[in-house]
């Protein structure tokens, strides 16, 4: 029977489904002194790692390798990956892959020819890097969520797909080796199809046993986005992490013949002449006589008539399954100088920089529709591409990313994913120099730091935000660190407005679970909604399964309960009610992890629900003292059939803000 297979969750130059400039990610308040986090170790399972970037040289770090660390870099073949103090481990699997599809593995070998489990490892815990720039774009210090973690990489995934018995065997050999954090940056292409092969699925079962051993999991959400029921990783013991933007971009101006101006976005690395005006095509006029035009409006390679082409400005249209710099490629190839990609309908304003290799831009679909004015209105459509810049405190920053896949779980609509949201849109980080930063064929460029998109690239922001966490409070549990993250989370932009969709209205706990990434905030949250492994096998039992079939999980040591609680009653940071039926009440713990205080309870109920809190203030006394609360729902007859709605609950006690996303489905 074929291998299950997983993908590796970025866009890269691809129509499928950061570090960041100085102080956009990095807390900086307790945790910026030299050692800080250098005995956390970060496991990032992926395509391998590039060992030479500046990224993991240990010429800064402080003190020797853990004690309690079995890992080790196993490398045997001819250029092989070799451990330092900072990169303290690098291992191989592909025994899975090798029956599976043999042609997918380059070799016995951690090291990377991908660049994306570089990019990923870099991003949570890469160290500072002055001057790191992608052909002069994004320019400044790059650096991981935590700087001064030690890191290994285990090779899961192999020509972008990583096997099912490669990923778990790569889940053993990080729990065994001492890992605090495992960032896990692939995922299924849909969500599980149903409850019984639930624990069948290799991130599923990977992870749970990393729970069961206390090391925290963090997943990428997926990319299948912005449809709904998208989300990916959703198990209920792994932080699952959706994709935003960044304050940054880098536009470029498109001048047309009538003197209007259109704004797009590219990372091209050559310019036209300023005062010139270009000649304009579209890619369907320009065919081939043996190509469809309809095809050709894509600018698949060998497509374009040169005759037609050169040194014109090529108008293509974005999709058809072809990588967007590969466009700009077969333009160039057929004599063109440059290249205007426009968005289709679906596309909507959904834009990217790539790094092209001619003079171009991307721009949106209600731009696209102007340009086509324009073009079928002139005997002689001319226009001009200008340079790119870098562009930092752009308004209305974050939102939720076009891709970044969406909640509700189909086969856990009770458990809200995804958590979190981090930037996961042209983050900057470590790249392999074995392939160009495209990863297009016959890119001879190459860069030791790459711009890459995907819910990929948010997941190990918060692997590295976890891994400080791991460091500021070691005594605390995943749970309750994800719970710290995702109560201190922000569901405002930078303009104090709240937090947008890429369509423009606003986001909602399906896109961004409980909202963005608040690093300072979240090494004191007051309080914490924490779990143990039994509280996960419980809920195991609420979705059916049997002791029997948690026997082995649990080494023999767990009994299912008589009365098993509903899974609405999972002692999560959030609160779903996927099918009210005139009322329901769900029940939570919260345990203090500060001063001894009375938190009082706010809420905002969800439309069409009235919302109750019982008791609505509970007096903490000490530290580690944990109290129990009600949540009731009721209908109401005369507003059923709006589907999800959305509310949220707050605990207070005047400092401190223990904010939980409220999701119900009030059928009747």
């Amino acid at each position: 029977m074929a291998s299950t297979m997983l993908k590796l969750h970025t866009t890269r130059s691809w129509d499928f489904m950061d570090m960041e400039r100085d102080g956009q990610i990095l807390p900086d308040s307790i945790w910026k002194h030299g050692r800080f986090g250098q005995d956390v170790i970060i496991a990032n399972l992926d395509s391998g790692v590039w060992p030479e970037s500046n990224s993991f040289t240990d010429e800064e770090v402080v003190g020797e390798v853990p004690k309690r660390w079995k890992g080790s870099c196993s490398d045997t073949a001819k250029y092989g990956v070799s451990c330092n103090k900072k990169l303290i481990g690098a291992r191989y699997f592909n025994k899975d892959m090798l029956l599976s599809n043999p042609g997918a593995v380059d070799g016995n070998w951690s090291r990377d020819t991908e660049g994306h489990g570089t990019h990923t490892l870099s991003t949570a815990g890469g160290r500072f890097v002055p001057r790191a720039s992608l052909f002069g774009y994004a320019n400044g210090t790059a650096k991981g969520g935590a700087p001064r973690a030690r890191v290994a990489a285990y090779k899961v995934c192999w020509s972008g797909e990583c096997a099912a018995a490669d990923v778990l065997a790569g889940f053993e050999a990080a729990i065994h080796d001492g890992a605090d954090v495992i960032s896990v940056s692939f995922g299924q292409d849909a969500p599980v199809a149903t409850v019984a092969s639930f624990l069948q699925e290799p991130v599923t079962l990977g992870s749970l046993h990393a729970a069961m051993n206390g090391v925290s999991v963090v997943c990428s959400a997926g990319n299948s986005g912005p449809l709904e029921d998208t989300v990916v990783n959703a198990a209920p013991w792994v932080t699952t992490v959706a994709a935003s933007t960044v304050d940054r971009d880098f536009p470029n101006v498109v001048t047309l013949g009538n003197n209007a101006h259109m704004t797009g976005m590219s990372l091209e690395t050559t310019t036209l002449h300023s005062t010139q005006l270009y000649s304009m095509i579209k890619a369907s006029d320009a065919a081939l006589a043996s190509s469809d035009p309809a095809v050709a409006s894509t600018c698949p390679p060998g497509t374009l008539d040169p005759e037609k082409v050169k040194n014109k400005i090529v108008v293509c249209v974005r999709g058809g399954d072809i990588p967007r710099v590969t466009k700009g490629m077969t333009v160039l190839n057929a004599g063109g100088t440059g290249m205007i990609l426009a968005n289709g309908e679906m596309d909507g304003d959904d834009i990217v920089a790539d790094p092209h290799v001619l003079p171009a831009t991307m721009i949106t679909y209600s731009e696209a529709m102007s340009l086509y004015k324009y073009m079928d209105s002139s005997k002689n459509p001319v226009a001009n591409i200008s340079p790119s810049k870098t562009e930092v405190g752009v308004k209305n920053s974050p939102s939720v990313a076009a891709f970044s896949s969406r909640g509700p779980s189909g086969t856990l609509p009770c458990v809200l994913k995804p958590d979190i949201a981090a930037p996961g849109v042209d983050i900057l980080a470590a790249f392999t120099e074995y392939v160009s930063p495209t990863e297009v064929p016959n890119d001879e460029r190459r860069s030791e730091y790459a711009i890459l998109s995907g819910t990929s690239m948010a997941c190990p922001h918060i692997s590295g935000v976890i891994g400080l966490l791991k460091a500021a409070r070691p005594e605390w549990s995943p749970a309750a660190m994800r719970s710290a993250i995702m109560t201190t989370a922000r569901t405002q932009d930078n303009t104090g407005a709240p937090m947008r969709d890429h369509d423009g209205r606003e986001a909602t706990a399906f896109a961004f679970g409980a909202g963005n990434i608040h690093p300072n905030r979240a090494v004191d949250p007051g309080l914490v909604y924490d779990l143990s492994k039994e509280d996960y096998f419980v809920f195991l039992c609420s979705m059916g399964f049997n002791s029997s079939d948690l026997a082995k999980l649990s080494a023999g040591n767990f009994t299912c309960p008589e009365k098993v609680p509903p899974m609405e009653d999972l002692n999560y940071p959030s609160i779903v009610v996927p099918a009210l039926r005139h009322t329901s009440t769900v029940a939570r713990r919260l345990k203090c992890v500060g001063r001894p205080a009375t938190y009082r309870a706010t809420w905002r109920a969800p439309y069409g629900v009235n919302m109750t809190v019982e008791p609505a203030a509970l007096e903490f006394g000490k530290d580690g003292e944990v109290k129990e609360f009600k949540v009731t729902f009721k209908s109401e007859k005369d507003k059923l059939g709006k589907g999800y709605v959305f509310g949220r609950l707050v605990w207070s006690d005047g400092t401190h803000h223990v904010r939980s996303p409220v999701v119900v489905n009030a059928l009747d």
